[in-house]
């Protein structure tokens, strides 16, 4: 152990080891004491910005304990006249700058500039609110509303979207008073690469970034008589609802969940976990087709949404790898909407399917637009599981308390292998399951503790027909991404890689209840695996009713009428939407257009600066007023990154330090072949 990690703290009189504490305040909530903080996540960054934290140290003074290393001997006091003198004048001034209405807040009793106002008794205060404008609240987005009026400058967002998920569509611009957190441009968060995952959200702690409701469209289709609403329950949500009301086990909150749902109206209550055991079958052929042909490999899970966005916008290259199934929650939508319109006899659009997700990006893949059969889509709402729990609370069910129901068939029956869906490593581990028991295993269904738990990537591998299988487990984005360079690079291989952009996947998505950190996602990852054991069944492929599927309507897995139903595709999105920012004074019409795009991509690479360089050059070189320069977005046809289009041609790998090389050896020839032609 490092000597750095040993010794001992005094807090408050109290003798605590520092035992590898990473810094100061983890020592002291080590001791018994929870300082508050606003903007210190364990995963995340240090930031050190709402200064809550701060405690007295002996010979120091007053410091931020979360930027504090621990040192053995240090004295600290936590509670001293200063510190909470202090402590509360920056909540003060947090709440000054706050627009409040809190009781129509979606973040009402779950914020936590509310909670500690309560907890360090802040009554009134003392600051005026600053006289600045309301700005519009942004609701473009399909999974997340973004209150700029609310956002107490935290950086939690900033951080989240860059550091775990490798995007940063967010980030501070501004200065002084006038610092805000805003997207590239000020563009609403549906114009730029935002994949709609919801972590932001998750760790935004007032009402600034919040998960888009659509309660009252679902209430609305309840009370419609001419509508048959049939609901679906996704496998992660059984585990979130344990754990918000305090019921032993996923499976008696799922049983009380159904008991819920047929009170609130609902006609037919089923289990996305029906589908992901579909999911399982579709995607193993799938993949042994492909390990068969040695084509498109390794072969890329497509369950997460945000996570095929994610390639569609930043991996373009490797779509033909994603597995062209559909995710369980549109497969479901999909047969849903078929079986019911043949059973009952009623049209496919009095069909309402509603699905209870932990995911907000489900809320985008439910509008994608091949999703839906003559503008009917297969999934017509998505709701989180904070909704669901919202509306719980809205029809006075007390949920512990009542007794338990079962789901209606033939889509209420699912194997271990799809509850484990709501896992980082299940859909891979259901995947081995089946091709595993198909090699022999003689009914025994092996597991694969390998590729569980939370931790980013995970590895493991399968022999099968005598052939090493090699199979990488991710979970957040920027993981994701670190995985497919070194992909690309030829540093690592793999057969089959699952991705989830939520950490420890959906057990965390965006749309679970908080507190949605990392301890929470640990209870709720054992929770699944405990809801795993307790089934008769944990082999997809041994679904009874998945069997009759195919005996019925399929016909055998990756049939024709199962990739009608069951399998979509995938196109390059671009990265961001809009029109160039315009850079030049002069009439573009007069000039050589030059665009430099400022997307993810190859904003990460330098393009800004890149920007900066040309237009200096051009200055230097006296020809500012024969160049249109423009800051623009995706070109679509990228090059490496940074990208730079001259005269209707794009370049590639145009860094920084390569600028001024580039304008004398590209740009410049253009510029003395246009004054020729003039000539």
């Amino acid at each position: 152990m490092d000597k750095k990690s040993e010794g001992y703290v005094i807090v408050d009189g109290v003798k605590t080891p520092i035992n590898g504490h990473k810094n100061l305040l983890e020592v002291i909530r080590a001791s018994g004491v929870d300082l508050p903080t606003f903007c210190y996540h364990s995963e995340l960054s240090v930031y050190g910005a709402c200064r809550m934290c701060i405690a007295e140290i002996e010979g120091r003074g007053v410091q931020p304990t979360c930027s504090t290393p621990p040192e053995d001997g240090m004295v600290v006091r936590t509670n001293t006249e200063a510190a909470m003198r202090i402590r509360r004048m920056s909540l003060e001034l947090m709440l000054a700058n706050h627009h409040g209405n809190c009781q129509t807040c979606d973040k009402n009793t779950h914020c936590r500039l509310q909670e500690l106002a309560e907890r360090l008794g802040v009554k009134k205060v003392r600051f005026e609110e600053p006289e600045a404008d309301v700005v519009p609240v942004d609701e473009s987005n399909q999974s997340i509303v973004r209150d700029p009026n609310k956002c107490i400058l935290c950086g939690d967002c900033v951080r989240m979207c860059k550091e775990i998920q490798g995007i940063g569509v967010l980030d501070f611009a501004g200065r002084g008073s006038n610092a805000r957190v805003t997207s590239a441009f000020g563009k609403g968060l549906n114009q730029v690469e935002c994949v709609y995952c919801g972590q932001c959200a998750a760790v935004c702690p007032t009402g600034a970034l919040t998960v888009k409701s659509v309660l009252d469209q679902v209430w609305k289709a309840i009370h419609d008589k001419n509508k048959t609403v049939v609901v679906q329950i996704a496998p992660a949500v059984r585990a979130a609802i344990a754990q918000e009301y305090g019921i032993p086990s996923g499976e008696q909150a799922m049983g009380k969940i159904v008991t819920a749902l047929r009170r609130i109206g609902f006609d037919y209550v089923y289990d996305t976990s029906f589908t992901a055991d579909l999911t399982t079958v579709e995607e193993a052929t799938e993949f042994l087709g492909r390990v068969a042909e040695g084509k498109n490999l390794p072969q890329f899970t497509s369950c997460c949404p945000a996570w095929v966005k994610f390639a569609e916008q930043f991996y373009p290259d490797y779509l033909e790898n994603l597995s062209t199934c559909k995710s369980p929650q549109q497969m479901f939508g999909s047969l849903v909407k078929k079986y019911h319109a043949e059973k009952l006899g009623v049209p496919r659009e009095d069909i309402y399917v509603v699905s209870v997700m932990p995911c907000t990006a489900k809320k985008f893949e439910a509008k994608r637009p091949e999703f839906s059969v003559n503008n009917d889509p297969d999934v017509n709402a998505v709701l989180s599981s904070q909704e669901l729990i919202r509306m719980i609370g809205q029809s006075g069910i007390k949920l512990a308390d009542l007794p338990l129901d079962s789901m209606d068939l033939p889509f209420g029956f699912k194997t271990g292998a799809g509850v484990i869906f709501g896992a980082s490593g299940g859909v891979a581990e259901a995947v081995l399951r089946m091709a595993a028991t198909t090699e022999g295993s003689h009914g025994h269904t092996p597991e694969f503790h390998e590729v569980r738990g939370l931790d980013g990537l995970k590895e493991a591998s399968i022999t099968l027909d005598g052939k090493e299988i090699k199979l990488a487990v991710v979970s957040g984005l920027a993981n994701a991404r670190n995985v497919l360079d070194k992909i690309k690079a030829g540093e690592v291989h793999y057969d089959i890689v699952e991705i989830m952009a939520c950490r420890g996947g959906c057990i965390g998505g965006g749309g679970q209840p908080l507190p949605n950190d990392m301890e929470a996602r640990e209870e709720r990852k054992n929770m699944i695996y405990d809801c795993d054991a307790v089934q008769s069944l944990h082999n997809a492929a041994d679904n009874p009713f998945v069997k009759e599927l195919y005996a019925t309507l399929l016909e055998k897995p990756n049939s024709h009428i199962a990739h009608e139903l069951l399998h979509t595709h995938y196109y390059p999105r671009k990265r961001i939407d809009g029109q160039p920012v315009e850079l030049s004074p002069a009439k573009p019409e007069e000039k050589i257009p030059v665009q430099v795009c400022v997307g993810t991509n190859c904003y990460l690479r330098g393009s800004y600066d890149t920007l900066k360089k040309l237009i200096e050059a051009a200055k230097q070189a006296g020809v500012a007023d024969k160049l249109d320069f423009k800051a623009t977005f995706c070109f679509e046809k990228c090059v490496s990154s940074p990208n730079v289009q001259v005269d209707g041609k794009i370049y590639g790998s145009v860094t920084p330090d390569k600028a001024e090389e580039f304008f004398k050896e590209t740009i410049k020839p253009v510029i003395e072949s246009q004054e020729k032609v003039e000539a």
